[in-house]
C-alpha cells in the first residue's frame, strides 16, 4: 500500500516511481495506491496513469478513502480496479490555466480539452470503464446517458455522439440522462454513484475491509511519506530554490574573487550539490544539466585565471550556468502546453531573479570589500576627467613611445616588485616608481608582498608572488 496524498507535482510523481520499484524489490503481486488528493498537474497526472497501465508485474488498485479530485481521478482510471469509500467523491478533471492578464485561473482551450477527453477515454477503456463517462470527468458539455442495446438487453452508458457513431445507432435506447454528466457541469461521483456506474468496482468501509477483499498470504507493506521525500518536495519549492542558488552564486563569486578551495568553495559545492540532488531525485534535472554546469564553472574559471576581461568565455560560462539551472527546474525544453509554460515563466522567475539578487548583492558588497571579478564588469565606472595620469595612478604596461606619452618604463618577465594591493587575481603593484594593472596566477596575493613578473601580452601582466627564502 503507497500513501498517494496532496497537491500533484513532478515531484510526486516521482516518489510514486521510487515506491513502486520498492515494492517491485520486495517481489509484491497486488499494488494498493490510497488516493486522498484535490489533484494538481495534469501532465504528472497522464503520466502516473500510463505508468500504472501499463504495469504488467502486480494488480493495482485504487483505494478513495475520501476524495480523488482532478488529477487524482485521471491517476486513478490508470489502475486495474478503483474501491472508494460510500462518502468519498472522484471526477472533476477539467483542465485549467492561468490566465496572467488578471493571474486568475480559466478553463483550458478546446485543444487541451479534445486531447484530455482522449487520453480519459483510452484509460476508461482499457480498465472496462465506460469512456463516455470518464470524458464527462473532463468535458462539461457533454451529457450522457444510461442506455440499452435492444437485442442483448444489455445496460451500457453513452452519449449522443457515441449513439449515432455506433454501427446499428436503432439498436440502442436511450433510458435516462447520467444527472451528473449535465452540461455546464464536470462528472463527479460518490463511492456509491460511482459504483452504480461502473467507474469504481467496489465501495468498503475502511482499510480493514479493504484487506478482506484482497487476501494476501504476506503481510502489507506500506509506503509512506519519509524524511527523504519530505526533504525533496521542501528543495523543490520555488522560494526554497531561490534561497538555495542565491547562497550557492554568492559563495561561487567569493571563491573566485578570493581564489583558493575555501570556505566560499565548500559552500557553493554543497548548495549546487543539494540543488541538483533534489532536482534528481525529483525528476526534473540528469546529468546533462549537471554537465552544462560544470563547463559552465570552468569557463568561468578560465575567464577568470587565465585570459581576464569578460569575453567569450566568461559569457558563454554564464550562458551554461544560467540555462543548466532552468532545464534542472523543468522536465522539459520547449514548452508544448500552457502548463509547460506556466512552469518555464515559473522558472525564468526564479532564476533571473536569484541571478540580479546575487548581482545586487555582490555589487553593494563590493563597495565594502573592494572590487569583485566578473560582476564589477556589469558596473559602468565615472569618465576620466582629463588627459593626463596622476602621480602614482596605476597605468598599463605601455610598449612603445607613441602609446606611451608620458614616457612610462615597459615592464618585461622578471622585472620585480611590491604589491601596492591585494591580487584577487586583479589588483596593482609598483615597480621602481610606477604603478602596473596586473593579474596573478590564479592564487590571493596580499599588499606588500613581493612579486615577480612572468610574461607580458598587450596590456595583460600576469605575475607571481616570491616566496622568502
Amino acid at each position: 500500500m503507497i500513501e498517494f496524498e496532496g497537491m500533484i507535482t513532478a515531484g510526486l510523481e516521482q516518489y510514486l516511481y521510487r515506491k513502486i520499484e520498492q515494492a517491485r524489490e520486495q517481489e509484491s503481486d497486488l499494488l494498493v495506491l490510497r488516493i486522498d488528493s484535490m489533484g494538481g498537474e495534469l501532465e504528472a497526472s497522464l503520466n502516473m496513469a500510463r505508468y500504472l497501465r501499463n504495469l504488467d508485474w502486480a494488480h493495482t488498485v485504487a483505494y478513495i478513502p475520501r476524495q480523488a479530485i482532478s488529477g487524482a481521478a485521471i491517476t486513478a482510471l490508470g489502475c486495474d480496479e478503483i474501491v472508494m469509500h460510500a462518502d468519498a467523491v472522484m471526477g472533476d478533471a477539467g483542465p485549467i490555466v492561468m490566465d496572467f492578464l488578471d493571474f486568475g485561473f480559466r478553463h483550458a482551450p478546446e485543444k487541451v480539452q479534445s486531447d484530455l477527453s482522449r487520453r480519459l477515454r483510452d484509460l476508461a477503456e482499457t480498465g472496462g470503464r465506460a469512456p463516455a463517462l470518464a470524458e464527462a470527468m473532463c468535458n462539461n458539455k457533454l451529457v450522457v446517458f444510461r442506455v440499452r442495446h435492444l437485442p442483448t438487453d444489455e445496460v451500457d452508458f453513452k452519449s449522443e455522439e457515441e449513439l449515432q457513431a455506433s454501427p446499428e445507432p436503432d439498436h440502442w435506447q436511450k433510458l435516462n440522462p447520467v444527472l451528473e454528466s449535465r452540461e455546464g457541469k464536470f462528472l463527479e461521483v460518490s463511492g456509491l454513484r460511482a459504483v452504480e456506474l461502473g467507474l469504481a468496482d467496489a465501495v468498503v468501509k475502511d482499510a480493514m475491509e479493504l484487506k478482506k477483499r484482497f487476501p494476501t498470504t504476506g503481510g502489507i507493506i506500506k509506503f509512506r511519506w519519509q524524511f527523504v521525500d519530505s526533504t525533496v518536495a521542501l528543495l523543490n519549492n520555488p522560494w526554497l530554490t531561490g534561497l538555495l542558488l542565491i547562497v550557492g552564486l554568492l559563495a561561487l563569486i567569493i571563491e573566485f574573487w578570493m581564489p583558493g578551495i575555501g570556505v566560499g568553495g565548500l559552500v557553493a559545492a554543497l548548495c549546487f550539490a543539494i540543488f541538483f540532488w533534489s532536482r534528481f531525485l525529483g525528476g526534473t534535472a540528469g546529468w546533462l544539466e549537471v554537465i552544462l554546469f560544470a563547463t559552465g564553472v570552468v569557463f568561468l574559471m578560465v575567464e577568470m585565471f587565465v585570459f581576464p576581461g569578460f569575453g567569450l568565455a566568461g559569457l558563454g560560462g554564464t550562458l551554461l550556468v544560467f540555462l543548466s539551472l532552468i532545464l534542472a527546474c523543468q522536465s522539459f525544453v520547449i514548452p508544448q502546453t500552457d502548463t509547460q509554460l506556466n512552469t518555464l515563466l515559473q522558472t525564468l522567475m526564479v532564476v533571473v531573479g536569484s541571478g540580479a539578487a546575487v548581482i545586487a548583492g555582490s555589487v553593494a558588497a563590493g563597495s565594502y570589500l573592494g572590487e569583485i571579478p566578473v560582476i564589477s564588469r556589469f558596473v559602468l565606472q565615472p569618465p576620466s576627467t582629463g588627459d593626463s595620469i596622476p602621480e602614482e595612478t596605476p597605468v598599463s604596461p605601455l610598449t612603445d613611445e607613441t602609446s606611451n606619452p608620458l614616457n612610462i618604463k615597459p615592464l618585461n618577465p622578471g622585472d620585480i616588485g611590491v604589491s601596492a594591493s591585494p591580487l584577487r587575481p586583479a589588483g596593482v603593484v609598483r615597480v621602481g616608481e610606477n604603478y602596473y594593472d596586473v593579474v596573478s596566477e590564479g592564487t590571493f596575493i596580499e599588499e606588500g608582498k613581493r612579486v615577480k613578473v612572468l610574461r607580458v601580452s598587450g596590456n595583460l601582466v600576469v605575475v607571481r608572488e616570491i616566496q622568502d627564502a
